[in-house]
């Protein structure tokens, strides 16, 4: 008979039911802004600013202070551990500066990938080790999700099995460690739009990513309640030469997630992918206005698709930040940024259509 400990108590689980609910509210998704030190640093360079501690700080702050107005469309936010312990001009913590705007803090707890051996040029993610206490400590500090990102590629072999299982429980095991201590984990498995694949081969692949995952999670005694899963949008690859239509996306992306995803999961929150803003927003309303039966919240968590893409960018900027060096002092002195991709994301993840006359955001 299989065992079911270390079990989570009655009040464990409404704690995690309630943290994954907040997050994926009505109209609510999570903002990625856990780009690694290294990530980050193309973000910086575009906008001509040396990629420093202090600029990192900066412009995480113009993204945590944007105006009231995407409060309602943020249910949370994704920190990288510099951040979590980085501050405001006012002094307050940034964690406190996320909850006083009604969002969830949340934190990257992954250590990157590695080569998985006895593939071919597949990986697998490291971070395992130390993650129970760690989990412990972002809790007192103040973050209750997590985010764990395992990448898988399509190829000619590839995914094989060996990646999927080994990946699959990888995100098993870290979901165990973050529900034990009171941290609702986000389910990441990524499968990369690389290559010239069509779209039935993403769906056929995306199908058997999560049926692997949630056998897994199934196997360590989930509570799937507690969890969110963050799945790419089913697409084609990004060399593919036939275009497919928004709605065809759509179907193939709730096809595959009514096959393999159980019900009892809270939300999903779909990564862009490395889709432009317009499009991951587009696919995402698409999606919520499929014709299928969805029993899951259907939302983003999004990073690039929901800032700047350059210091050119009108759909994004005011216009002060848009035409400055984003020099520290020069940032000191901008008004915090309305970031009204945000509130355009929001209204896709209600399945809301604009007038033609009107832009997506």
């Amino acid at each position: 008979m299989p065992h079911q400990y270390p079990a989570l108590t009655p009040e464990q689980k409404k704690e995690l039911s309630d943290i994954a609910h907040r997050i994926v509210a009505p109209g609510k998704g999570i903002l990625a802004a856990d780009e690694s030190t290294g990530s980050i640093a193309k973000r910086l360079q575009s906008i001509g600013t040396e990629n420093t501690e202090e600029n990192r700080r900066f412009y995480r702050q113009l993204l945590l202070t944007a105006d009231d107005r995407v409060n309602p469309c943020i249910g949370g936010v994704i920190l990288f551990h510099e951040t979590l312990y980085q501050k405001a001009d006012d002094g307050r913590p940034f964690p406190q500066v996320i909850k006083s705007k009604g969002g969830v803090v949340g934190i990257k707890v992954d250590k990157g990938v590695v080569p998985l051996a006895g593939t071919n040029g597949e990986t697998t993610t490291q971070g395992l080790d130390g993650l129970s206490e760690r989990c412990a400590q972002y809790k007192k500090d103040g973050a209750d999700f997590a985010k764990w990102r395992c990448v898988l590629k399509i190829g000619e072999h590839t995914p094989s099995s060996l990646a999927i299982m080994e990946n699959a429980n990888v995100l098993a095991r870290y979901a165990s460690i973050c529900q034990q201590n009171g941290i609702v984990p986000i389910v990441e498995p990524e499968i990369l739009p690389d290559g010239d694949h069509d779209l039935k081969r993403c769906q056929y692949v995306t199908e058997k990513v999560l049926a692997a995952v949630y056998k897994a999670l199934s196997d360590h005694h989930i509570y799937l309640e507690g969890t969110l899963l963050k799945p790419n949008m089913v697409t084609p690859g990004h060399a593919c030469t036939h275009k497919y239509s928004h709605e065809e996306i759509a179907m193939a992306t709730v096809t595959a997630l009514r096959r393999t995803v159980p019900p009892a999961v809270t939300g999903i929150t779909f990564l862009s992918g490395g889709q432009s803003e317009e499009e991951a927003s587009i696919n995402l309303n698409a999606i919520n206005k499929c014709p299928l039966l969805k029993p899951w919240a259907l939302t983003f968590s999004y990073g690039r698709a929901l800032q700047p893409a350059s210091p050119s960018s009108s759909l994004t900027m005011p216009t002060k930040w848009r035409y400055s060096k984003a020099a520290p002092s020069t940032l000191q002195a901008l008004p915090p940024p309305t970031l009204t991709l945000e509130e355009g994301a929001s209204s896709r993840a209600l399945g809301c259509s604009f007038p033609s006359s009107l832009p997506p955001w």
